[in-house]
C-alpha cells in the first residue's frame, strides 16, 4: 500500500534471472491477493536455477509491465523453495530496500504423479445477488492441508448475469487437487463476482475425490450449496443453489524416486611415522561447501560421520565415527547442524592417519542392502564424502566399491586441498570399468569424483552441475540392473 486510497490490481510475475517465464491471472482491488495459476518449472538436479518474482500493479491492457506501477519483488532459487513447505519472504523495491509492509508466499510441490483430475461443473438455482441483475458466479476449489489450512487449487471463470452457469471444463494436478489422497478434505466454494474485490458468498460445500469420482457422464453428483449464515438464521432455508459435478475423471501415470543423503567427512591431513602423528593441515569446513547440494532440504536431518581421528573416549583410530558423537542418532539437522557438528568435535579429537573410505562405504552399503532387500525402487542412498587426503585403503575401497555397486547407492568425493588424487580418479572410473583386487568388475558406475581446487574461481552453480551431473544416470542404471519399472502410485478406484 503506496498510500493510494485504492485498492491495487496486483499480477505476479515469474522471472528467471534471464528471461520471464510466466504470469499469474490479475486480481481487481485486492491487497491480500491470492492467485490461482500454478507455474510448472523443470527442476533440474545438478543446476542451481535462480528466480526473480515481481508483484505489479496493473490498470490497463498493455503487455507491458513497465506501465504499470512496481509494488515489489524477491530473489531466490528454485532449491530455495523447493526445500520448504512455505517460503515467505518480504517484498523489495530493490535488493536490501523493503517495499513496505509487503510480503509473498509461495507454497511448492513436487509432482510425484502425473495424474491430472478433469472436471466438469454446473449449477442452477443460485442466489440472486446483484441488485440490477443475476449473479456473476464463479467458483474456487480448495484443499486443506496438513495443517488444517485452505489452500486454492483452482479458480473458474466469471460466467456473467446466470444462476444456473455452467462452468468450462478444467484439469487440476492430482498432486495440486489432492496430493493423491482420495478422501482429504476439497472444500467447493461459489460465489457471485463484485468488481471492486468485494465478492459475495453464495455457498459453499466440502467433498473429497473418492466423492466426486462418483461423477459419470449422464449421472451427475450433486451437492447443495450452503450459505452458513443464512442456515443460521432462517429456519427455513434450504440451500442456496445446487452444485453439480458432471463428470470427474482421473487420468494415469508415473513415477517417484525417493534420494538419501549421507555425509563423510575426513577435514584434515596427517602423515603417521610409527605411533607419532604430524598434523600437515586442516581445512575449515562452512556451509558454502555444501553449495553444491541445492536438490537435498537445508532444514532436513541428515546422518554425519567423520573419519581418520583418535576418539574418546578409547581414542582408538576410527573412520566411521558418528559426527555429532552419538552412535545411535547421527542425524544433524541440515546443513547447517553437519558444520556445527564438525566445529565442535574438532577439539575433542586426535587427529591421526591413515585415509580409509572402505569403512564409511561399508556403513552406508549396510543401509542401502537393508532398501534392496525390500525389492522395492522406493529409496536410493547418495554419500557425500569429503577429504583432503590420499587414500591408504585402495584395494579395501576397491572391494567396497564393487560390493555397493550391486546396491541402490551412489558415491560422490569431493577433494579439498593439494594433494594428489589419482587414486580417486581411478575409483570414478569414467576410463574404465572399476574392479577390485580379484578382478570381480563393478556392475555398475556409481562414484564421481571432484577436485574443489578446479573450481576455486568459477561460480558454484558450476560445481553443484558437476558433482551432480551422473547421479540421474547411476541411478536409472540400478533401477536396470535390477529390471524394476519405475514406481507407480496406487491405481485410483471409484468408491
Amino acid at each position: 500500500d503506496d498510500g493510494d486510497l485504492r485498492k491495487p490490481n496486483p499480477l505476479l510475475e515469474f522471472v528467471p534471472v534471464s528471461e520471464q517465464l510466466d504470469r499469474t491471472e490479475r486480481i481487481k482491488n485486492c491487497q491480500d491477493p491470492e492467485f490461482s495459476k500454478k507455474l510448472l518449472v523443470d527442476y533440474y538436479f545438478e543446476k542451481v536455477q535462480k528466480l526473480r518474482f515481481g508483484v505489479y500493479d496493473i490498470d490497463n491492457k498493455s503487455a507491458e509491465l513497465s506501465d504499470d506501477d512496481f509494488l515489489g519483488g524477491m530473489e531466490c532459487t528454485l532449491g530455495q523453495i523447493v526445500s520448504s513447505s512455505v517460503f515467505t519472504r518480504p517484498l523489495e523495491l530493490k535488493e536490501g530496500k523493503p517495499a513496505g509492509k509487503g510480503t509473498i508466499t509461495i507454497t511448492a510441490e513436487e509432482i510425484k504423479d502425473t495424474r491430472v483430475v478433469n472436471l466438469e461443473i454446473q449449477a442452477r438455482n443460485l442466489d440472486k445477488k446483484d441488485f440490477l441483475g443475476k449473479s456473476d458466479p464463479f467458483l474456487e476449489l480448495y484443499k486443506q492441508s496438513d495443517a488444517g489450512m485452505w489452500q486454492l487449487v483452482y479458480r473458474s471463470e466469471v460466467i456473467k448475469n446466470n444462476l444456473s452457469p455452467c462452468w468450462r471444463r478444467f484439469s487440476v494436478p492430482l498432486q495440486t487437487f489432492c496430493g493423491g489422497d482420495l478422501n482429504k478434505p476439497i472444500k467447493v466454494q461459489c460465489s457471485d463476482h463484485d468488481s471492486d474485490g468485494s465478492h459475495d458468498l453464495i455457498g459453499v460445500f466440502e467433498t473429497n475425490l473418492a466423492q466426486l469420482q462418483k461423477a459419470v457422464d449422464g449421472c451427475p453428483v450433486e451437492f447443495e450449496c450452503i450459505h452458513p449464515e443464512k442456515k443460521q438464521k432462517k429456519k427455513s432455508y434450504k440451500n442456496s443453489g445446487i452444485i453439480s459435478i458432471k463428470s470427474c475423471k482421473v487420468g494415469r501415470l508415473l513415477f517417484v524416486v525417493y534420494l538419501s543423503l549421507m555425509a563423510g567427512i575426513e577435514p584434515w591431513s596427517t602423515t603417521s611415522s610409527g605411533n607419532k602423528t604430524e598434523l600437515v593441515k586442516y581445512y575449515r569446513i562452512s556451509p558454502s561447501h555444501f553449495f553444491l547440494l541445492p536438490f537435498f532440504p537445508r532444514d532436513k536431518l541428515f546422518p554425519a560421520f567423520g573419519f581418520g581421528a583418535q576418539v574418546p573416549p578409547s581414542w582408538q583410530v576410527s573412520h566411521e565415527f558418528a559426527l555429532n558423537f552419538n552412535p545411535d542418532n547421527p542425524y544433524c539437522q541440515g546443513i547447517q547442524g553437519i558444520v556445527d557438528a564438525y566445529r565442535q568435535i574438532l577439539p575433542q579429537i586426535r587427529l591421526y592417519g591413515p585415509t580409509n573410505f572402505s569403512p564409511i562405504i561399508n556403513h552406508v552399503a549396510r543401509f542401502a542392502a537393508h532398501s534392496a532387500q525390500q525389492r522395492t525402487a522406493s529409496q536410493y542412498f547418495v554419500l557425500l564424502i569429503i577429504t583432503d587426503g590420499e587414500i591408504t585403503d585402495l584395494d579395501q575401497t576397491r572391494q567396497a566399491i564393487v560390493n555397493a555397486s550391486k546396491l541402490p547407492m551412489s558415491i560422490i568425493i569431493v577433494g579439498v586441498g593439494e594433494a594428489d588424487f589419482k587414486a580417486m580418479e581411478f575409483l570414478d572410473g569414467d576410463n574404465g570399468v572399476l574392479k577390485s583386487l580379484t578382478g570381480e568388475p563393478a556392475a555398475r558406475d556409481i562414484v564421481q569424483f571432484v577436485p574443489f581446487r578446479q573450481f576455486r574461481n568459477a561460480p558454484r552453480e558450476a560445481l553443484s552441475q558437476v558433482v551432480l551431473a551422473e547421479v540421474p544416470k547411476q541411478l536409472v542404471s540400478y533401477y536396470k540392473l535390477q529390471g524394476w519399472p519405475p514406481v507407480k502410485l496406487p491405481e485410483i478406484k471409484k468408491m
